[in-house]
């Protein structure tokens, strides 16, 4: 056996530390987490729609390998405090939900990327798909600013039975006729129940009564109030009579305990609501109630009337630097086929015509009417002040409704406290003209 000398050990020693360290720094590569190289968005939504929308996540991820998207979910009732702080912050997030009635003062925060160019180059948003009414809640200055995601309006649930019941076969079809029939079932139900439910507290059924006419809510370039013109003076009168004529009970929804208890004992035929109301009124009404009750446009002072276009629609913000990848989320929303599990998921209405051919909708005898409703919708007035305003409107029908106050003094306060409401766009609108050249 021969001996190795010292430089040879040496030499074996480096070699095998070598090796090691070799060995070693592969392990440490392979254990090491591999560097996400995807482009993150974010996306924030609220509600409801927050919650399941996680379910049609991991499609768009898969089929856009190169995007991850990060959800967070708000309660509706923190949200707009968070994207005003967001915004203030420079902390929008990529992709975001917004009611339609805030497109308008996020537009003038000057917070909201325009999509026209976008829209046009897409192979998936056809706009002469969506309903025009909803369409344009986005549409501010002429500018597209957020693509509808789902759509809200309001229309009559009613007992056809009690309807049928008071001498009336078919739903009615104008003011005139409904003003008949609600006469005919408060007759038939005696004092302790009434035609309709309209809870003071909600400004819905007056605001869907108050766009039936052709006169704008407000007037001036959406600058002053035009609450004491004769067409809302029409609606007004039309909506506190209710109350008057003992129609409706001077109620606010507090006072219901229990809303679809009420509908099916008869304390109230007719109600004006969403159509989120369609699945309560299967799950909580008995299966042999079912066929009491269906749904039907709003009637108009002539003829089919109009509803107001709510929901919520999908924007970029302009802060973020990865639009493209937002608006690719934007586009997978607005694919039929997610529309429609979209609607399954949540019972959310889709804002696109050919959506509403699926058998699941078509054939839905209460959504029908949503479906006729939706053709005939229109946006409230596109003022970042509009909520202040029509809360400022329900709360003076109410003086009206409950207090007996003077129709025409109460219409000419209204028209003041939005006319000093809107004292800052009139402001900005003036300076506007004097700086254009």
């Amino acid at each position: 056996m021969t001996r190795s000398t010292p430089m040879a050990a040496r030499r074996a020693w480096r070699a095998a530390a070598a090796c090691v360290c070799t060995l070693g720094l592969a392990l440490l590569a392979a254990c090491a987490p591999s560097r996400d190289t995807r482009t993150t968005i974010t996306f924030w939504a609220m509600g409801r729609e927050g919650e399941v929308v996680a379910e049609l996540l991991p499609e768009f991820e898969r089929r856009h390998p190169d995007i991850r998207v990060r959800l967070q979910q708000l309660p509706w009732t923190a949200v707009h405090e968070k994207l005003l702080t967001a915004f203030a912050g420079d902390a929008l997030p990529d992709v975001g939900q917004l009611g339609n009635s805030w497109v308008a003062e996020f537009a003038a925060l000057d917070a909201l990327e325009p999509l026209d160019a976008r829209v046009a180059a897409s192979s998936v948003v056809a706009r002469d798909d969506y309903f025009p009414g909803i369409w344009d809640t986005n549409v501010i200055d002429g500018a597209t600013l957020g693509v509808p995601w789902y759509v809200d309006t309001r229309l009559v649930f009613y007992r056809k039975d009690l309807l049928a019941e008071a001498g009336f076969d078919s739903p009615p079809r104008d003011w005139d006729e409904w003003r008949r029939a609600m006469a005919a079932v408060k007759q038939l139900g005696g004092a302790k129940n009434y035609a309709i439910l309209l809870p003071l507290d909600e400004f819905g059924p007056l605001l869907s009564l108050a766009i039936q006419k052709d006169a704008p809510l407000l007037k001036d370039d959406d600058t002053r109030g035009n609450f004491s013109s004769a067409d809302f003076r029409d609606s007004f009168d039309f909506y506190t009579g209710m109350f008057a004529s003992e129609w409706a009970p001077r109620m606010s929804d507090t006072q219901i305990s229990n809303v679809w208890n009420e509908f099916s004992r008869g304390f109230f035929a007719f109600y004006i609501n969403g159509p989120w109301n369609i699945g309560e009124f299967q799950r909580r009404l008995p299966a042999d109630f079912q066929d009491k009750w269906t749904t039907m446009p709003l009637p108009g002072p002539d003829g089919a009337g109009a509803s107001v276009a709510g929901g919520t629609s999908l924007v970029v913000f302009r802060q973020s630097d990865k639009q493209d990848a937002a608006w690719k989320l934007i586009e997978y929303f607005a694919e039929p086929a997610v529309q429609l599990r979209f609607h399954e998921l949540t019972g959310d209405l889709p804002p696109r015509r050919s959506v509403w051919s699926d058998p699941q909708l078509a054939d839905d005898r209460h959504a029908a009417a949503f479906r006729e409703q939706l053709e005939r919708v229109k946006p409230t007035p596109k003022v970042a002040e509009w909520e202040r305003i029509v809360i400022e409107m329900q709360r003076a029908a109410e003086r009206v409704a409950r207090g007996g106050a003077d129709p025409a003094k109460t219409l000419a306060a209204l028209d003041r406290e939005v006319d000093a409401i809107l004292e800052k766009r009139r402001w900005i609108l003036e300076h506007r003209k004097e700086a254009a050249p």
